[in-house]
C-alpha cells in the first residue's frame, strides 16, 4: 500500500461544506473529503491527485473512486517504486514499499549483463527495479494473472523485457534452464485464515492468487523453491520474501532443496528476504 509521511491537520473551518469552490475541487476539499473517508496521509493523497487529474472533472472522479476504497495506486494509474513511476492497472497487485529491500538484495548479487527472472511478476516493478540498477540485464518476467502479464508488459518495456503468461517456471523458455543468474520470486506468502484481515485496499481490490500463499502461507515458495536449482545457473541465486515467523521454515526449504541459504532483515522496512544459492560446483 501508500507509504507516505504522516500529514498535518486541516481546519475544517477553511473548507467549503460542498467540497467545491469558484473553480472546482480545492487541494483542502479534496483533504476533507478524503480525511471524511478515513484516509490517514490525506494531504499527501490529495497532492498526488491533484497533479495526476486532467482537468476537474477528472479529479472529481478520482476522488470518488479513492473514496469508495480504491487503493491509491490503482486511482492514479501508477505508484513510486525504487524511484521509478511503475503503472498499476486495476486489479493488479500493488508494489509494496517493503519489497524495495528485495530489489537490493538482488542488485548487489547481479551485475550488467545478468539473466534475471522475476517469477509472479504482478506489475513487474521487482524486474524494472533490479533493471534499472544493474543497467542493461536479460530480463524475463511471467504471472499467472493475465492482467499482471498486461501491465508488466508496460513496465519493462524500457530494460527490453520479456514477460510470459502462465503458473511460475511452466511460463518460461525451457533456454533459460541453469542460466539464471537472479532468480526473484514475490510469492503470495499470507496464510489463508489471515487474508480476511488484510486491509480492505487488498483483499477487496488485489488479486486472490497475489495474496493467499495457503495453509501457512509457503505454499508457492516451496514449490518455487522444489525448481530453483535446476533454472539457476551455478552461483546464482533466489530470492523472496516471507514473514519474520515464517523465515525458519523457508530457509529449511531452501536448504533442503539443494540452495545455501541465508537471511537478509530490514528493520527499517519491516522488511524480511529469503535468499538461496546454488553452489558454484558440485
Amino acid at each position: 500500500m501508500s507509504d507516505f509521511p504522516d500529514p498535518t491537520g486541516v481546519d475544517a473551518t477553511e473548507v467549503d461544506p460542498t467540497g467545491v469552490d469558484s473553480d472546482g475541487l480545492s487541494e483542502q476539499a479534496v483533504v476533507l473529503r478524503l480525511r471524511a473517508a478515513g484516509c490517514v496521509f490525506a494531504e499527501d493523497e490529495a497532492r498526488l491527485l491533484l497533479d495526476t487529474a486532467a482537468d476537474q472533472a477528472g479529479l472529481d472522479a478520482m476522488v470518488r473512486r479513492r473514496i469508495d476504497g480504491l487503493p491509491l495506486e490503482h486511482v492514479l494509474g501508477w505508484a513510486e517504486f525504487c524511484g521509478l513511476r511503475i503503472a498499476v492497472d486495476p486489479g493488479v497487485f500493488v508494489p509494496r514499499r517493503r519489497t524495495e529491500f528485495l530489489v537490493r538484495q538482488a542488485a548487489a548479487l547481479g551485475r550488467p549483463g545478468a539473466v534475471v527472472v522475476d517469477l509472479c511478476c504482478g506489475s513487474g516493478a521487482i524486474g524494472a527495479a533490479v533493471a534499472s540498477l544493474l543497467g542493461p540485464v536479460e530480463l524475463y518476467a511471467a504471472d499467472i494473472d493475465p492482467a499482471a502479464v498486461r501491465c508488466a508488459r508496460r513496465n519493462v518495456a524500457d530494460a527490453g523485457g520479456r514477460v510470459f503468461a502462465g503458473d511460475l517456471f511452466d511460463a518460461l523458455p525451457a533456454a533459460l534452464l541453469g542460466r539464471v543468474d537472479v532468480l526473484l520470486a514475490n510469492v503470495p506468502y499470507v496464510p489463508t485464515e489471515e487474508v480476511g484481515l488484510l486491509p480492505p485496499e487488498a483483499r477487496i481490490h488485489e488479486p486472490l492468487v497475489a495474496l493467499d500463499g495457503g495453509a501457512d502461507g509457503l505454499d508457492v515458495m516451496r514449490r518455487v523453491a522444489r525448481e530453483a536449482a535446476r533454472w539457476l545457473a551455478p552461483g546464482g541465486s533466489l530470492l523472496v520474501e516471507a514473514s519474520e515467523r515464517q523465515s525458519r521454515s523457508a530457509l529449511d526449504s531452501f536448504a533442503g532443496n539443494g540452495l545455501r541459504p541465508r537471511l537478509a532483515v530490514s528493520q527499517e522496512l519491516y522488511s524480511t528476504v529469503v535468499v538461496g544459492t546454488r553452489p558454484a560446483t558440485g
